[in-house]
């Protein structure tokens, strides 16, 4: 591409901004704001019962805003500020946004929040950022609202320790880079642009969230992230078909399920136990896999970096798919389902080790009294 070492210095610079700007904003929360979003913790549900500031989602939004004002300095005939698509994803995260700072305001009703959660999905849809799944349009709607729902959902649920939420959608977030690269855009225009920006709002926040956290990212940052992270991964991820005419590719399915295979893991891990104990999957509570590994005896910078270390390693598995190096057959299907498979019983395995040591723990505990 012509001109690619400016853009790519660009870029760079762009990132470093982003990252600068996040600390100075969440440095300054912790020194003039401490009480404001504050969270109780009835009111949110953590490994640790501290009450700290929850304003980290609002930096992430403001240097999203800065990157959407890159746009000026992008080639005129690129013409993305009129990309519909362009325009969904940024409204429908400007109203994750908003949804999560309500909630975290005044604790809005969960059926409130689900209709909001409904529109970001809305907004994607009348866009033309949707799943083209089938050749019918009832079936896409409704594949792409779980998918934005469960994920503002399941980003939601993830930051339950420090650190955790924002490593994931970190790594994330550099598999969407890793895609654009190698479909030869290497800026990918204004999408670059924001995914670096919030990379770099993310690798800020974490100065400031990693254990000992000092801030949170409040429901302002996880729906912020949960809507953008869904919006781009149908842009970028929900695209790789088989060239064939069957009406249900699993190839479709593999790279999304690839990259966002921890919030997966762990949501589905989370909503299968609790229905299973007979409780509402909706409600809070330290029943999560970090929680449990840390049951197991890992601190929470280690659970992290498990976690972070499983989901880049969805980069490198990718790679023969994204370039084209093997042909899809069902031997490529089963050897992935396999992975994710494999994947997911180990950390039911550890999951169930993890419980174990609790309910020990707790014994001792009840005896001594």
């Amino acid at each position: 591409m012509q001109g690619t070492p400016y853009w790519l210095i660009i870029l760079f610079a762009h990132f470093l901004v982003s990252l600068s700007v996040s600390c100075v904003i969440n440095w300054l929360f912790l020194k003039l704001a401490f009480n404001l979003g504050s969270r109780a913790p009835s009111a949110q549900i953590r490994w640790t019962t501290d009450i700290k500031p929850a304003l980290g989602g609002i930096s992430f939004f403001i240097v999203f805003l800065i990157s959407i004002s890159f746009e000026g300095a992008l080639p005129r005939e690129t013409g993305l500020l009129f990309d519909n698509k362009l325009l969904g994803l940024t409204a429908s995260t400007t109203l994750g946004f908003l949804i999560g700072l309500a909630d975290d305001a005044y604790n809005t009703n969960p059926l409130v929040k689900f209709m909001g959660q409904l529109s970001c999905a809305f907004i994607l849809i009348v866009s033309d950022v949707y799943i083209h799944f089938t050749e019918i349009p009832a079936i896409d709607f409704g594949l792409t609202g779980f998918w934005v729902i469960g994920l503002m959902n399941s980003i939601n649920m993830l930051d339950n320790i420090d650190g955790v939420a924002a490593s994931i959608s970190a790594t994330i977030i550099l598999g969407l880079c890793t895609v654009i690269i190698i479909d030869s855009n290497i800026t990918g225009g204004l999408y670059s642009v924001m995914m670096l920006g919030v990379l770099g709002a993310l690798i800020g926040f974490l100065n400031f969230n990693w254990s000992p956290a000092r801030i949170y990212m409040g429901d302002t940052g996880s729906q912020f992230l949960g809507v953008f992270l869904a919006g781009c991964g149908i842009i970028f991820f929900w695209k790789f078909k088989a060239p064939t005419d069957e009406f249900f590719q699993i190839k479709l399915f593999v790279i999304p399920v690839l990259f966002f295979i921890i919030p997966i893991i762990d949501t589905t891990t989370v909503t299968i136990r609790r229905l299973m104990r007979g409780q509402s999957p909706f409600v809070g509570g330290k029943d999560h896999i970090t929680h449990h590994l840390i049951y197991l005896g890992l601190n929470e910078k280690q659970v992290v970096t498990l976690l972070a270390g499983v989901s880049l390693l969805s980069i490198p598995l990718s790679l023969p798919l994204l370039l084209d190096m093997v042909e899809w057959t069902w031997l490529v299907t089963v050897m992935y389902c396999n992975y994710f498979i494999l994947l997911f019983i180990g950390f039911q395995i550890l999951y169930s080790k993890g419980n174990a040591k609790k309910l020990e723990a707790e014994k001792e505990k009840g005896d001594s009294n």
